[in-house]
């Protein structure tokens, strides 16, 4: 069968760039067995014969509706499906689905019947968010950083900011590719309504949000964005455990030093 990247070098480019991303969260060791998603809106790319295109699956509901979604398209990580098998075969291990007019329900039309992350209408529900606020924002990206997921185990880095204060400090990069530094969400049952809502709430001030104990959830322009956030705040966390292993903790940026940062690069905060 034909696939729905053939012919469309812009469509095939980004599952390429999504799968490229999903190799990464495994070789970091952010991706053990089928943790982790990714959802990326590619209702730009795609043409009018993909909008013609029939379903190959049956109407499944999303849970919740979503006024903006409606007729977008995207690209979604299977559920049950492995990162590091999305890396070398997107198209096997994830589909394209298409939101329906009711805003409520979605169906598959490629490849394949793999029906998307069990999180999906999470990942829908940010999407929603950020088309209402016209952001051109069009990824988000859900994994498990080792390192910032080993400091949201002490309370005390748990309160707002502090561990963007402290990851911000530990190398200027930081501030300058994460600007807004790291939301924080106190523990809640993965999967769960009052997750999804307090994810929500936090995104609207961050673009990287920590789930306590558990992982990290990214928006960004592409999923390469998002994981590029992402990463510069793990290097900041290795940076500062590292430190603490050698004995010490580590001095940081002072205040001033940020804030220098902060008006040379023309720093939202």
């Amino acid at each position: 069968m034909k696939s729905i990247l053939e012919g469309r070098p812009a469509l095939r480019a980004e599952v390429e760039k999504t799968a490229e991303v999903a190799g990464y969260l495994w070789q970091n060791g952010w991706a053990e067995r089928n943790g982790g998603n990714i959802t990326v809106n590619i209702t730009d790319l795609v043409d009018d014969e993909v909008k013609a295109m029939p379903a190959i699956s049956e109407v499944k509901q999303i849970g919740v509706t979503l006024p903006y979604l409606k007729g977008c398209y995207f690209y979604c990580k299977g559920t049950g499906k492995r990162m590091r098998d999305l890396a070398r075969k997107p198209m096997e291990n994830g589909s394209v689905i298409r939101i329906l007019d009711d805003c409520a329900s979605y169906v598959i039309i490629a490849d394949n019947v793999v029906n998307p992350t069990s999180e999906l209408p999470s990942h829908l529900s940010v999407h929603n968010r950020m088309i209402e606020k016209g952001s051109n924002y069009r990824a988000t990206v859900h994994t498990h950083p080792i390192e910032l997921i080993a400091m949201s185990h002490t309370k005390k880095f748990m309160g707002k900011d502090v561990l963007t204060n402290i990851l911000w400090s530990m190398i200027p990069e930081t501030k300058a590719f994460c600007p807004l530094g790291l939301g924080i969400v106190p523990y809640e049952l993965p999967g769960s309504v009052k997750l999804a809502d307090a994810t929500m709430a936090e995104l609207e001030n961050y673009d990287v949000v920590m789930w306590e104990k558990h992982g990290v959830f990214a928006k960004g322009l592409d999923a390469m964005d998002a994981f590029d956030q992402i990463d510069v705040l793990s290097k900041s966390a290795k940076i500062y455990i590292n430190a603490k292993c050698m004995g010490f903790e580590p001095d940081g940026m002072t205040q001033e030093q940020m804030h220098e940062m902060t008006v040379a690069f023309n720093l939202p905060r």
